[in-house]
């Protein structure tokens, strides 16, 4: 049996304690006071406490070493449930919630150094006059270069309550003397659409990167301009879309699905089984779908994927989504923290679980899932797929689909990145397209503020050569050799370098309507919904 450490102990005490009710110590001057009692039942945690806080041979903190052990209790229910300090929480729910309080820039760091790729329009940055390509070097007069700045650091140091100041210095291009900005923070939106156009003259286009508080008036407004730009067909790309919120889910599906079809079903040990059906509300039922998905969709987009794929609605194409179908309710605790406590699984329509298999309390190997099917390689064959047969359910019309993890898409698409040779994929893998970019676009942003569509800029790009300037630019990077280099890797590379560039300067807009040219998922799509 394995050794439990003394703060595991307190820590295990205090929660049980907590839960069962039975926490009869008190406090006083943030100690607890001795006094050995047993509960009515016989529980010995009150008693375990306060012999621990008034025996042990050195001085204890008892807040301190909950805030430590509590994360490793949670890990030994499931891979889901998890505990959220005080300090996080608010950070935690703005990421769904639809806005924050912040001076509304993008950024990167490239050479320890914040770059800002885009301002927002009409936010606190743009107010006070700061533009894409400036430099932060400080903030309230201390300098913020160098190796300790990280994103982390960033987002804490710049974001902050509405109507807050903070007082930013920046270098601007041919300008080396810092000018200085004092900026109001402003509610900054976050967004969850990223953008809806029109891919052909009669297919709609909308990706979705998270299900928030915001999401269902976003895809509201969405959908309305893509039928009133004469939409017959959807595609809505939910690749890398971990989830979020249930009802955001759920508005989006009734869009599509008829009055009475189920859209999941939630049961537990202590949840009866609760049912989620369609309102018949929706303006899209008898237009075509296709749903693109990916093993990074999971949670919400599973559960839009499953009930689209289970009711035969739709299309689903991609590869096999995350396996995240565990319900997970947030319990807010007196010192402001929170427990998000599993409490249900998530089921489709067919009766499917869309949880991935996992041993309690080994989150390690559950988070090593996605490598593990890398290397088994799921991403390139479909072949290498290992489904659950044992565990088969039907759609309503019939066709068979499996249980076990995640969604198994209708129409498999593999990953474009097996024919890249080493060097190229050693380019990509240590991000040098995205930092040679940031690179070009800071040397020719005033060239390229004069372009104001992505296909006249595609046009500009194609004449640099910038193949030749990255295969360079590796080489400044100790990434030697470009002997293996060959077309397709060479055209992959182009091609994220450019999307790249354009979304440097005009942002999502530009970014999505080329990227998706050349993106096979896409393509599938169109050629599915086109039949």
């Amino acid at each position: 049996m394995k050794k439990i450490t003394l703060p595991l102990i307190i820590a295990i005490s205090i929660i049980i304690g907590i839960l069962l009710g039975n926490f009869y110590a008190t406090r006083q001057n943030n100690s607890f006071t001795y006094s050995i009692c047993q509960s009515a039942n016989g529980n010995k945690i009150s008693e375990v406490l306060n012999i621990v806080n008034n025996l042990y041979v050195d001085s204890i903190s008892m807040d301190s070493l909950v805030e430590t052990a509590l994360p490793l209790i949670i890990t030994q229910l499931d891979p889901h449930s998890s505990y959220i300090p005080a300090s996080e929480l608010t950070a935690v729910n703005e990421e769904l919630s639809g806005s924050f309080g912040g001076i509304g820039v993008q950024f990167n760091l490239q050479n320890d150094t914040i770059y800002i790729i885009n301002v927002i329009a009409g936010g606190p940055s743009a107010k006070a006059g700061i533009l894409a390509g400036d430099k932060i070097v400080s903030v309230n007069d201390s300098v913020f270069v160098g190796k300790k700045i990280n994103n982390e650091l960033v987002m804490r140091t710049l974001k902050g309550n509405k109507g807050s100041s903070v007082k930013i210095g920046i270098i601007r291009q041919n300008n080396p003397k810092q000018i200085f900005f004092n900026i109001t923070r402003g509610d900054i939106p976050v967004k969850s659409v990223d953008i809806a156009y029109m891919i052909t003259p009669k297919i709609g286009y909308i990706s979705v990167n998270k299900f928030g508080g915001t999401t269902a008036h976003e895809f509201q407004n969405s959908v309305a301009k893509l039928l009133h730009n004469g939409a017959k067909s959807m595609i809505i790309d939910l690749r890398g879309n971990a989830g979020g919120y249930l009802d955001a889910a759920q508005y989006m599906l009734n869009q599509f699905l008829k009055r009475g079809e189920l859209i999941v079903y939630m049961q537990g040990e202590h949840q009866p089984r609760r049912d989620l059906t369609a309102d018949g509300s929706g303006s899209c039922q008898n237009i075509g779908l296709a749903v693109l998905i990916d093993e990074f969709s999971g949670s919400a987009s599973e559960i839009f994927a499953g009930a689209i794929q289970d009711n035969d609605r739709g299309t689903i194409i991609g590869r096999r989504s995350f396996g995240k179908g565990l319900v997970q309710q947030q319990v807010d605790l007196y010192d402001k923290s929170a427990l998000r406590l599993t409490v249900a699984r998530y089921y489709t329509p067919s009766g499917r679980c869309i949880q991935k298999p996992y041993k309690r309390g080994d989150s390690e190997n559950y988070q090593l899932d996605l490598l593990i099917r890398y290397k088994h390689g799921e991403f390139y064959s479909q072949d290498s797929i290992q489904q659950n047969t044992s565990e088969a359910f039907k759609t309503r019309s019939g066709r068979t689909v499996y249980s076990g993890g995640g969604i198994m898409p209708d129409i498999f698409v593999p990953q474009d990145t097996a024919a890249l040779t080493r060097f190229a994929s050693e380019i990509i893998n240590r991000g040098l397209t995205y930092k040679f970019a940031l690179q070009y676009t800071d040397n020719h942003r005033v060239e390229l503020q004069q372009i104001k569509d992505w296909k006249t800029m595609q046009k500009k790009l194609e004449n640099e050569n910038l193949v030749e300037k990255i295969v360079d630019f590796a080489r400044k990077n100790d990434i030697s050799s470009k002997n293996d280099m060959n077309a397709k890797a060479a055209k992959y590379i182009e091609n994220q370098t450019f999307a790249y560039i354009i979304r440097n300067i005009l942002d999502d807009d530009g970014f999505f309507p080329y990227y998706n040219q050349n993106d096979n998922c896409v393509k599938k799509a169109i050629e599915e919904l086109q039949k």
